[in-house]
This record gives structure tokens, C-alpha cells and sequence, in this order.
């Protein structure tokens, strides 16, 4: 009787409720853990101090604040820019209205000569920098030229047409940057071993020469082409009635007729630009007086004479993007040799 006794008082104490202490401690568990979310004291800490930053977080960091230091510029000057445009404003305000009757006193006066003297300025800055632009960069649209770095025997390019230089009349047009000029410098050639002075195109000191058929059947023109401009210089000769002209910046300056009048220009010779193939030595050769020095771009040459119009608009804006038919710039092969080559 004594064990079921004590199998009883186990069961019931099992089955009774916990003391008000361990209820105390799970509350006080529960409320730490919800409420201040502490870890176990045996983790560590949470570690208050920066990490410290990569390289490539620096950099991140540093590109942030020169966008911030950029836009706080940008802001400054577009700030600037208004409040000189409400001055603009307002000064061409105290004109009056465009249709309102004058308003006596000199004021008026004064405000109008200010702002034409401002547009006078403007429009003479413009002018110095497209100035500056066309000495430095390429002319009329053209994407590539050909530097010819000093006079030279051994400098040259040379030119191989697709279509057979057989010519009873023809066109040739370039642009023409000069270093220097000497009585005879070369800017084209086409020439044979029976006669190499078929075609020729060159400057001298005050004048530009187009030959056709040999050194006596020659067009001279008086005219200068500034040294470091770009210049456009045109040739034009049709052998019927011997028709010659030469243009400089799409202007003609001289024409005669009776040049090489009933000459065929053959095919099967040696085209070239800045030197002369002259038959001054055994097996012909180069003159380095002859050589060009300086830049050309925007070489071609027609089967026929150009009309005025086609000429101007071969000088004009986009003038490199109008292409020959026996030589196209741009689509023609063209070699640069002994230093001679493209720069864009």
C-alpha cells in the first residue's frame, strides 16, 4: 500500500502548475529576448566603429562627390546665365515695345549701341574661331588627308585609277594645305616615259599652273594660296578647241583656249601627288625642289569638264563626300610612300 501511495503524490505533482517563480523567470526571458533583443552573453558584442572602405569604395566615394561638386557648377552657372539674360531682358525692355514710338532722351540711345557693340564682339569672336577651326582641321567634310612632313626626293604618293587615264577632256580638283612654296611646287602628275608633263598641277610663289600635253601648253593664274589654309583649287581642259580654266576657292581666276587643242591624253602612265616623275636623269627620277611639303585632301579627277555649279559645289561644305570617276578620294587606291601618310 505504501508504493501506490508515493506513485500518486508523483502524478499529482506532475500534473500541478509551475511555481510563481519559474513563471517570473520565462516572462523576464521573453520580454529580453522581444523587447531589447540582446544575444547571449556568450556572442560578442555588435561592433560600433566604421568598416573600413576598399580601394574601390574610395573611388566610388570620390566619383559621388566630383558628380555633387559638378552639379553644384552647373547650377552656379546656369544661375549666372539667367540672371545675365533678366539683365538682357530688361535692358532691351527700357527700348520698348518694337512698334512703340521712340522715347525721347539719350537713354534709349545708349542701351541699342551697348547691345550691337556686344553683337559686334560676338560675331568677331565667332570669326576667329572658325578660323582657327579651318587652319587645324580638315576642310569640307573630309575625314583623312595626307601629310607630306618636309620636302623630299624620296616623299610622294601614288595614285592607281580604276579606270584608264585616256583622256580628251578632264576635271581635277583638290585641297591644298601648304608649308611652304618654291617656283615649282608639285601638287599633282600624270605623266609616260614618252612625256612625263601629260597633267600637271603645281604652285609657285604668285601664281598656280595647270599644264596639259607638255611644259609649253600651260594656264597660268595670278593668284596666291596662303600658306598653312586650306585652299581648294580646281583645273578643267577639253581638247576640241583646246578649253583650259583654273578656280580657286570656287572662283574662277583665268581660261584660254588653243591649250593642247586636238591632244589625247594616253593612258598607261604614273599618277602621283606631290612630286613630279620628270625625265631629268636615266630612267627618270625625283627633284626634291619639286616636292610638296604640307597636306592634301579631296583629290578628283572627271572624264569631262564640270559646269560652274558642279565646280563651286565640289569646293563647298561637303565637298569630300563628291567623288571622281576616273579618281574618287576616298575610293580611289592611294599609297603615301617614303614618309608620306594619312592623318585624320
Amino acid at each position: 500500500m505504501r508504493l501506490p501511495a508515493v506513485l500518486l503524490c508523483a502524478l499529482c505533482s506532475a500534473l500541478s502548475p509551475e511555481g510563481p517563480g519559474d513563471y517570473e523567470l520565462m516572462y523576464v526571458d521573453l520580454d529580453n529576448e522581444i523587447d531589447h533583443g540582446l544575444q547571449p552573453t556568450e556572442d560578442p558584442p555588435p561592433c560600433a566603429c566604421r568598416p573600413e572602405l576598399s580601394r574601390w569604395d574610395k573611388l566610388f566615394v570620390m566619383l559621388e562627390d566630383s558628380r555633387l561638386r559638378e552639379d553644384r557648377l552647373l547650377q552656379a552657372a546656369d544661375a549666372v546665365l539667367r540672371a545675365e539674360l533678366r539683365s538682357l531682358r530688361a535692358e532691351l525692355g527700357r527700348l520698348g515695345p518694337p512698334c512703340a514710338p521712340p522715347t525721347e532722351g539719350p537713354e534709349p540711345g545708349r542701351a541699342l549701341g551697348a547691345v550691337l557693340d556686344e553683337l559686334r564682339r560676338t560675331r568677331a569672336d565667332l570669326r576667329a574661331v572658325r578660323g582657327w577651326a579651318a587652319g587645324r582641321w580638315l576642310p569640307a567634310g573630309c575625314e583623312t588627308a595626307v601629310l607630306f612632313p618636309m620636302r623630299s626626293k624620296k616623299i610622294f604618293g601614288s595614285v592607281h585609277p580604276a579606270t584608264p587615264m585616256r583622256l580628251e577632256a578632264f576635271s581635277a580638283c583638290i585641297w591644298v594645305k601648304a608649308t611652304d612654296v618654291l617656283n615649282k611646287t608639285v601638287l599633282f602628275s600624270y605623266g609616260t616615259r614618252r612625256n612625263p608633263y601629260e597633267i600637271q598641277l603645281y604652285l609657285s610663289y604668285q601664281s598656280v599652273v595647270l599644264v596639259v600635253g607638255g611644259e609649253h601648253n600651260k594656264l597660268v593664274a595670278d593668284a596666291v594660296v596662303p600658306l598653312g589654309k586650306w585652299t581648294h583649287l580646281c583645273g578643267t581642259w577639253e581638247s576640241r578647241k583646246g578649253r583650259v580654266s583654273l578656280w580657286v576657292a570656287g572662283e574662277p581666276v583665268a581660261a584660254a583656249l588653243e591649250v593642247a587643242a586636238g591632244h589625247l591624253v594616253p593612258e598607261g602612265g604614273i599618277l602621283q601627288i606631290g612630286q613630279e616623275k620628270n625625265g631629268c636623269c636615266a630612267g627618270g627620277g625625283f627633284d626634291e625642289t619639286l616636292a610638296f611639303s604640307g597636306r592634301l585632301t579631296g583629290f578628283n579627277i572627271w572624264d569631262r569638264v564640270l559646269s560652274n555649279e558642279e565646280i563651286r559645289e565640289s569646293g563647298g561644305a561637303e565637298s569630300c563626300h563628291i567623288r571622281g570617276n576616273v579618281v574618287g578620294w576616298g575610293v580611289t587606291e592611294l599609297q603615301p610612300h617614303g614618309g608620306a601618310q594619312y592623318v585624320s
